[in-house]
């Protein structure tokens, strides 16, 4: 099989490597769709960012994948040969406090901690290795690009809004309208949010949330937008902002634009802010959030959702190339001027 590597120059790399085999408790898998995240473009892609056991191990990229089991290894008890899945993209310990509590990216193990498209194998090849506890279920009503999308996009964000809560009574703000931000908005509608305001930079992006109604309103990334953003609520602020860009203003707009006893999350990874803690968050009583990544429980729970909302984490891919076009696929995602990107197989393409 052939698989894609990143040496952290901006290029990739194609190498041809054997298909593996699975052993114990492991499946193979038949690759249907791989979708690319921002933090390989920021973190392995553009260079190698990280370090030591969390740093990229010079594996087939890739940690958004979704695919269809054609071998098992002895010792596997739920999953088949045939079962649509979505593989959850750390493969945790299993035994330290977080794993059980089925938060597997924070493992705290550092010899048994791996990230599938990190430090080991991820999904641009045509067929994946992954441990049976890794998988979740993918239902018939959801393709396998809606899959791929569950973990680390719109996992990522339903964790964080379980945290700060969304209901009719909210008007939301998220700063930053990439894959994430874009998959805030549409959690939101399903949640109920009485109003969705975005901020960005990027010209295709602030469209893109309004063609597929993901935001009543979208501003450009601005020093009024703190003003704009409470023109737009009465003079209050929304009751909950989420960042999904990273930025040191954009964290700031989401602290200030958001209302008396407000709840605040940041989702997105890297960067720094600067506050004023007394009138910005301690006079107004408002709460920050921090929050990486899902739960495979919660991800499960979300697989769920998806279904019952009919929402479909696809119609954010703007943009799906081949395996051997995985190059411009990558390009494309480091330029910003899209949607999510993903690299499909068969009937995916």
């Amino acid at each position: 099989m052939t698989g894609a590597y990143l040496p952290g120059d901006s290029t990739v790399i194609m190498k041809d490597v054997p298909v593996p085999s699975p052993g114990h408790g492991e499946v193979l898998l038949r690759m249907k769709a791989s979708t690319i995240c921002g933090s390989d473009i920021r973190c392995i892609y553009h260079e190698h960012l990280g370090k030591g056991p969390e740093g990229y191990q010079g594996v087939i990229a890739g940690h958004e994948p979704s695919g269809q089991i054609v071998k098992t290894g002895p010792g596997c008890r739920r999953f088949g040969v045939g079962d649509r899945v979505i593989v959850y993209h750390i493969s945790g310990c299993g035994v330290c406090n977080d794993c059980r509590r089925g938060y597997m990216i924070s493992c705290t193990s550092e010899k048994y901690r791996r990230a599938y498209g990190w430090q080991r194998d991820g999904g641009m090849a045509e067929f994946l290795l992954a441990e049976e506890k890794d998988l979740i279920h993918l239902p018939a009503e959801l393709s396998f690009a809606d899959g791929a999308q569950v973990a680390c996009g719109f996992g990522t964000v339903y964790e964080g809004l379980q945290k700060i809560g969304i209901s009719g009574n909210d008007s939301v703000l998220i700063t930053g309208l990439g894959p994430v931000g874009l998959a805030t908005g549409a959690l939101c509608r399903k949640l109920g949010a009485s109003r969705i305001i975005g901020i960005d930079v990027v010209k295709e992006r602030m469209q893109l949330a309004l063609d597929l109604n993901l935001c009543d309103e979208v501003l450009e990334s601005g020093q009024d937008n703190v003003e704009e953003v409470r023109r737009l609520t009465g003079g209050m602020g929304v009751e909950r902002a989420v960042d999904c860009s990273a930025n040191e203003k954009a964290r700031a707009t989401a602290i200030r634009a958001t209302r008396k006893w407000g709840r605040i999350v940041f989702l997105g990874e890297g960067g720094r802010v600067e506050f004023n803690p007394s009138p910005d968050i301690i006079h107004d009583q408002k709460t920050i959030y921090g929050s990486w990544v899902t739960s495979i429980w919660l991800m499960d729970e979300l697989v769920e959702r998806l279904v019952r909302w009919n929402l479909h984490p696809a119609e954010l891919v703007t943009h799906r190339f081949p395996l051997d076009k995985v190059d411009q696929a990558y390009t494309l995602m480091a330029s910003g001027k899209c949607g999510k990107v993903a690299v499909c197989f068969d009937e995916e393409l």
